[in-house]
């Protein structure tokens, strides 16, 4: 390897570790969507219809969203470090502009096969570019007013929800959702705009991994860093907990007294991602900074595994959402379904009725993460020893 580029592209290994670990999760939620039997006639979080195991299912994949736009700032802090401030505000702006370009045009393919982009959407992809082309212009600020700021987009912008209704068709304007309520919005015949993700709080995530970013500057103390990991991640799990007890702030939906004590536990735990409320951001963003305690100290065989996936993230996403979608279309016409029975929405070749337990969706998650890793490690080799500009965007 050439020593100068490795030296340029010395990486953290904890940070790296995590958002392995979290894409390797992401890709148990996708799989689910297109395979399991229940993933179109029934909400997995739904207190009243879902099962355990299927909550939990659901439930873990919630911490990848998050965490990734936080890593994203961090990131972004890091790469700072080695550039001017006008440097790393013009190289935000560039990858975040290619973000969303990628959402718009790659990724909603990918999600859809449908070359006519009837149905076009913006997902996590889109409000991590839009958060780090508002990052590109917010940095010169000082960090004690990023912090601030990102924290008061986080904790405080539930107090918006009141405004999450519409005309009496119950659809917000095209800003509103786009801003901070999931929509979908019809666009003139057979064509519709889906907000997945709306943008607020996602640049305050972005905002606070940026200031996580400064604990990880060379000569920082390690053993200092970590206790203020541990206390914030305990602090976020304890708001969590009191915030979501009293039940009258910090998510659009309170928790209700179901008809036992499991489903009540359920519902408990059930908080909004679409936008992230404060407690969605609390119980996901606390457990993943005392896991980035907990990785600086953990040396293990499966730890250089999962930190390919973290390395190459970009390049992970979007080959296993693909892999996932083809590998739907062969099972879709492999179990006698045909042309006919797609169903001409976003995901045409996964009609209702098509898919298989909760079990198999686990084995073909497993052998999904398992089979893409020999292609993300040669990537993973071939960007430390390669310099081209390109690779930083992908």
């Amino acid at each position: 390897m050439n020593i100068s580029i490795a030296a340029a592209k010395k990486r953290i290994d904890s940070i790296d570790q995590l958002r392995g670990i979290i894409m390797i999760i992401m890709a148990l939620d996708h799989v689910r969507d297109f395979f399991h039997n229940d993933a179109m006639l029934h909400d997995p979080t739904d207190p009243a219809t879902t099962t355990p195991i299927l909550f939990f299912t659901r439930f873990i994949t919630h911490f990848c969203a998050p965490i990734f736009v936080l890593l994203a700032g961090t990131s972004a802090f890091l790469a700072g470090t080695k550039k001017t401030k006008k440097e790393l505000s013009l190289f935000l702006l560039k990858r975040g502009i290619w973000l969303v370009l990628l959402e718009l045009i790659v990724f909603n393919f990918i999600f859809s096969f449908d070359p006519y982009y009837r149905i076009l959407a913006v997902q996590v992809i889109w409000v991590t570019g839009i958060s780090m082309i508002l990052l590109a212009a917010l940095i010169y600020l000082p960090m004690p007013v990023l912090f601030a700021l990102g924290l008061l987009l986080v904790a405080g912008h539930n107090l918006l929800d009141r405004f999450n209704s519409g005309p009496p068709n119950g659809q917000p304007s095209v800003w509103w959702a786009l801003l901070h309520q999931q929509s979908f919005l019809p666009m003139g015949q057979n064509r519709a705009f889906l907000v997945f993700y709306p943008l607020i709080p996602w640049p305050g995530i972005m905002l606070l991994g940026y200031c996580l970013g400064s604990l990880y500057v060379k000569g920082y103390d390690a053993a200092k860093r970590r206790r203020i990991l541990v206390t914030v991640g305990l602090s976020a799990l304890a708001v969590f907990f009191i915030v979501r007890s009293i039940n009258v702030y910090g998510d659009l939906v309170v928790w209700k007294e179901q008809r036992n004590t499991t489903a009540t536990i359920i519902s408990f735990f059930n908080v909004t991602k679409y936008p992230p409320s404060l407690l969605y951001c609390c119980i996901t963003i606390g457990p993943g900074l005392l896991m980035l305690a907990w990785l600086e100290k953990i040396k293990a065989g499966w730890t250089n595994i999962v930190v390919i996936y973290g390395r190459v993230p970009m390049f992970y996403y979007l080959i296993h959402f693909f892999t996932i979608h083809a590998l739907c279309v062969i099972a879709f016409f492999a179990a006698g379904y045909t042309i006919k029975d797609s169903t001409g929405t976003m995901m045409a070749f996964r009609p209702n009725d098509f898919g298989y337990s909760l079990g198999v969706v686990y084995l073909i998650w497993i052998g999904l993460v398992a089979a893409l890793y020999p292609l993300c490690k040669k990537y993973s080799i071939y960007k430390a020893n390669h310099n081209y500009w390109w690779l930083s965007y992908l």
